[in-house]
């Protein structure tokens, strides 16, 4: 048999196939910026300019991808989320790391150590002690602060994730005129806590609403009150971007008198209905989407989540540990209702909708398209692989599904999502992939190898069109 080569592991040309997509990525999409408008990063750190302590710190606090890994390779939870010291914790992602073979884990982990700390060997039980070492001794560096790692990856904007009762004193900091933080840092509002009313700690939270606001909340007229004054206070702090992480869109018939009556039951302590909790969310929904396009802000919606499903971790340790999957709720249907509830007043804002369910990838590519009116490119956008998609078998199929059944030249690109400030060669893979897809089509004779117009997409979808969109 004919000897064939192997290319290195993440070599220059990783993920990329041809000469085509070579070009397209070195040339033209790896030179972009980066706008990470979606995130979950912590502003106090960034304000503070945390220089982490060591790898573990930066790398596995926080981050639910590695701890499912690890729990999943047998490793208690005590050297997880628990008091085991940060070597012991690193020690036994080390001894996992090679179990991830095929998982992206094993991807991004291994494009962090290079491209942060120069480290390319492969992480295991048998250099973990001289990689932790190794990279302790960079993040000591200023270099690798929070915001030197910013200033490194050329980070143009990050918006975080923040609730309407945060004080945003860090992004406060963070907008002096003395800050010499060349990235800008700005929040984005998240009020899912007034929305899903049937949860536990719905009146905790519309206690501390009713103190940041100044406003007394007796009904849910007030309730509107207190939200818009904090959306008032979040603009003052450069805000100008919603987002919600809902199972699906609430969007059945309501009233406001209705929504009055279910949110005064709920103040009182009575037990509510599912059919009420839904037609008071609805409501809400309604009124929030409403005041975003009133406000000229971009709305977002990532849908399809089930999440806490173990109930007894959920109980020891909390929400957000990785206990989550994707979820089968209908989609297409509370969707169309919810976004021509708004357009049919002229009130829908720019919108962004993420699935979690590669299922409903049509479903969310195609009902896009019936809410662009074109009165600006891509107003209403069908968002990037997310979570347990944005692998490179799940970006593959929102490319592919997106180029089917809208634009990929408006598409306005990738985000992290994460918690780790170590996430930023996601963009890169998300790119190199993105230049590849476009590479094999080039070679295939699918599409014109014309790098005027090719490297001109690549550009848009990596960097221009959130700029252009965004605005920020």
């Amino acid at each position: 048999m004919p000897a064939t080569t192997i290319k290195p592991f993440l070599g220059n040309d990783f993920l990329l196939d041809n000469d085509t997509a070579a070009e397209l990525f070195h040339d033209h999409a790896a030179r972009q910026p980066i706008i990470d408008y979606h995130c979950h990063l912590s502003p106090e750190d960034i304000a503070a300019n945390r220089q982490f302590d060591d790898l573990t710190a930066i790398w596995l606090e926080g981050d639910h991808y590695k701890w499912r890994a690890m729990r999943t390779n047998g490793v208690p939870e005590h050297f997880i989320t628990g008091t085991a010291t940060p070597w012991e914790k690193f020690e036994k992602w080390a001894e996992t790391m090679p179990a991830t073979l095929r998982n992206p884990l094993f991807h991004w982990s291994h494009l962090e150590l290079r491209r942060y700390f120069g480290i390319e060997e492969i992480l295991s039980a048998k250099n973990a002690r001289a990689v932790f070492e190794q990279a302790n001794h960079a993040l000591q560096q200023p270099g690798l602060s929070c915001n030197g790692i910013l200033q490194k990856m050329k980070v143009e904007v990050v918006c975080t994730t923040d609730d309407p009762v945060d004080s945003l004193a860090a992004h406060q900091h963070l907008a002096q005129p003395e800050s010499t933080l060349s990235s800008k840092i700005l929040p984005a509002f998240r009020p899912d806590k007034g929305i899903l009313i049937e949860k536990p700690g719905f009146m905790e939270w519309i206690h501390q609403l009713a103190a940041v606001s100044g406003i007394t909340i007796q009904s849910y007229s007030d309730l509107l009150e207190a939200l818009h004054q904090r959306m008032d206070f979040f603009a003052t702090r450069g805000c100008t971007i919603s987002d919600h992480g809902l199972e699906r869109l609430y969007a059945v018939d309501f009233t406001e008198s209705e929504a009055n009556r279910i949110f005064q039951k709920r103040l009182t302590g009575q037990i509510i209905t599912p059919e009420e909790a839904e037609t008071y969310q609805s409501a809400l929904l309604f009124a929030l989407g409403r005041e975003y396009a009133q406000r000229n802000w971009t709305q977002q919606f990532h849908v399809g989540a089930l999440r806490n499903n173990n109930a007894r971790l959920f109980r020891q340790l909390g929400p957000d540990m990785g206990f989550d999957s994707i979820g089968d709720f209908p989609q297409a249907l509370h969707l169309s209702r919810f976004l021509n509830r708004l357009d049919s007043n002229n009130q829908l804002a720019q919108t962004i909708v993420y699935n979690l369910n590669p299922a409903d990838n049509a479903i969310f590519g195609t009902m896009t398209g019936n809410f662009n009116d074109g009165s600006s490119p891509g107003k209403i956008q069908w968002g990037s692989a997310w979570w347990f998609l944005d692998q490179k078998d799940g970006m593959e199929q929102q490319i592919n599904a997106l180029s089917n059944f809208g634009l990929l030249a408006r598409f306005i690109g990738m985000l992290t999502d994460s918690r780790s400030f170590l996430s930023f060669p996601r963009h890169e893979y998300f790119r190199r992939i993105l230049c590849n897809l476009i590479g094999k089509d080039v070679q295939k004779g699918e599409l014109p190898h014309d790098m005027e117009i090719l490297s001109q997409l690549v550009r848009d979808v990596c960097y221009n069109n959130a700029k252009n969109y965004f605005k920020f």
